[in-house]
């Protein structure tokens, strides 16, 4: 993806990027899941965890590590989640503190995706002594100093490897972290960009759900029973239909969506709206898609049984839909 400029296509192009709006991550993002590639692995490096690097490390970082980000040559992580603070960004509970010529890393993360072939992670940890006490900060780690990782077994998106972080007690030299780390508040900024995030998500479960949709109509044209395709049965095409739908009004609230996001418009509430909605009718069409299939939808060679187990997860990643109801009754002011 590197080599063919599909990666990271937002980055300014003094650092090597096109410079190329939303869009272009919209279409990479679309065209990648239309290919039967569901994972998340190019849009969590390309569309949320490398904008960190653009809108929020040195010049000097930036020059170090966006043009390998671009290239595929560096594969990067972040490390958000906690087995206690998952969605809830300001009850982490890792911390990073300066100490003489060293800064101190405490705590542990866990659900890193890509963490075990990543070469550069981003942790929200908190900076210790803080001005604003309750407010994670951004500190970059490249992987030479990456506390050790084990590797999460998953059901789904396995070429993710993912990793969870041992309880560590680590001591970074400080020259290193006035290289690699950078201390910023946090709580906004994360916030700020997993909107973007969430958006891409629901561009990959509404082109999901066109793809299953699409390849559960010519499985029931082609499989027949008792005599005739499975197609001409009511009852099947109810479900077709019905599936078609759906699928056709996520794109129409998406579209209206992505260009609502490339204008600059405010987009809090609904990017909340769509991640939940979509995904939640992603997963209800591959559920319906496979029984349509039978037996065979249950076989790893039908590439519907991967895209069921591969669009579970997105209910849950980049903020659980329950968390994305809350967000978007407070900004409704519920």
């Amino acid at each position: 993806m590197g080599d063919q400029g599909f990666l990271c296509t937002s980055v300014p192009e003094e650092y090597g990027g096109l410079g190329a709006d939303f869009l272009y991550s919209v279409i990479v993002t679309e065209e990648t899941t239309k290919s039967g590639f569901s994972g998340l692995t190019a849009a969590l490096h390309s569309d949320i965890v490398v904008p960190y690097i653009t809108a929020f490390a040195s010049e000097e970082q930036k020059h170090k590590y966006l043009p390998g980000c671009i290239s595929g040559d560096v594969i990067t992580a972040v490390a958000m989640t906690e087995p206690n603070a998952g969605s809830d960004l300001a009850s982490m509970k890792t911390t990073a503190v300066e100490d003489g010529d060293y800064i101190v890393l405490n705590g542990q993360k866990t659900f890193i995706s890509t963490a075990l072939i990543a070469a550069l992670s981003l942790w929200l940890l908190k900076i210790l002594p803080k001005l604003i006490p309750t407010l994670p900060s951004i500190f970059s780690l490249s992987t030479p100093t990456l506390p050790v990782l084990r590797k999460g077994n998953k059901l789904k998106n396995r070429l993710a490897q993912s990793g969870h972080g041992r309880n560590v007690l680590y001591r970074l030299p400080h020259s290193k972290g006035k290289q690699n780390g950078r201390k910023r508040n946090g709580i906004p900024e994360a916030h700020g960009e997993t909107s973007t995030g969430r958006l891409v998500c629901a561009v990959g479960a509404v082109a999901a759900a066109e793809l299953m949709v699409a390849m559960t109509i010519q499985y029931c044209k082609e499989r027949t029973a008792f005599g005739k395709p499975i197609s001409k049965f009511q009852h099947t095409q109810f479900e077709l239909v019905e599936m078609s739908t759906e699928a056709k009004l996520g794109r129409t609230f998406l579209d209206k969506l992505i260009m609502d996001h490339v204008e600059g418009k405010n987009v809090v509430i609904e990017v909340s709206m769509a991640k939940y909605w979509t995904t939640d009718m992603a997963f209800k069409v591959a559920d319906r898609c496979l029984q349509l299939f039978g037996g065979y939808g249950y076989c790893d060679e039908y590439p519907i049984s991967r895209a069921w187990r591969d669009i579970r997860v997105t209910r849950i990643f980049a903020g659980t839909n329950e968390i994305m109801k809350m967000i978007a009754a407070r900004f409704m002011g519920l």
